[in-house]
């Protein structure tokens, strides 16, 4: 599908997020960066856990983040293609983005042709095949049974368990420096066997908050798209190249 203007890939903003002190200021400075680019943005992909938590009762939505919804109603009514993928925080998305926001949400990665170009997209998490422990979990949250009791809680309750585990999580960690090696992420070695059955063009994910434009296999980009809690960065593919980007306003401060 040939697309006029450009398309965005942006992952891992953790809006609200109870581990951070800057909740109301990254919210700011998103909605800044979604003004910026309404001028020239064709699609804009969300690739998970733009909230920290999201659950949708059958008649009320989380409380706070109306910037970022009023702007991403605003792209959609533009005829702006918005496609919200669920990760490991925000997975419980339901009908809201799609009745209200007018936006395609994705449960899968889906592979998808834009100007030419095959891309894989996803948030990433459970591609991992030896993370077992986080797979089981991940079958037990996006089960229909577990998501039906946990919305017979009270949201007032339900939202406090929810923050307070992900206060404990690794987002509370993220300062931590580790020894990053794309070539032995789990979701690379993903990569690499895909593209033993299939070629793509662009492997684009979140998840992991490190920021990484790798080469995988003869011509394929592995992308990891960091995430806006220190990286600040987004990805941005004009139609014939990727780029992987920081937000001016962070790399110039």
């Amino acid at each position: 599908m040939v697309k006029k203007g450009k398309i965005y890939f942006i992952s891992d903003v953790h809006l609200g997020a109870p581990a951070l002190n800057n909740n109301r200021e990254r919210e700011i400075l998103f909605a800044k960066w979604l003004d910026e680019i309404k001028e020239d943005v064709a699609e804009l992909y969300l690739l998970g856990d733009v909230f920290d938590f999201w659950y949708e009762y059958k008649k009320v939505v989380p409380r706070g983040f109306s910037r970022i919804l009023g702007r991403i109603a605003d792209l959609s009514d533009k005829g702006v293609d918005v496609h919200f993928f669920t990760g490991n925080h925000d997975l419980w998305a339901f009908d809201y983005f799609t009745e209200e926001l007018g936006v395609t949400i994705h449960k899968k990665e889906i592979i998808k042709e834009i100007n030419g170009k095959k891309f894989f997209l996803g948030h990433g998490d459970g591609l991992d095949a030896g993370d077992k422990g986080y797979i089981f979990m991940k079958k037990i949250f996006t089960n229909k049974t577990i998501q039906w009791m946990f919305s017979r809680l009270h949201p007032n309750f339900a939202f406090s368990i929810a923050h307070k585990w992900s206060k404990s999580s690794r987002l509370a960690k993220i300062n931590i420096v580790e020894n990053f090696d794309v070539n032995r992420e789990g979701m690379y070695k993903f990569a690499e066997n895909f593209l033993e059955k299939e070629y793509v063009d662009y492997f684009v994910f979140g998840h992991r908050h490190f920021m990484s434009n790798a080469g995988i296999g003869k011509k394929t980009r592995f992308v990891l798209l960091g995430d806006w809690i220190s990286n600040f960065s987004y990805g941005v593919f004009d139609g014939k190249n990727f780029e992987l980007k920081k937000y001016k306003d962070i790399a110039e401060s």
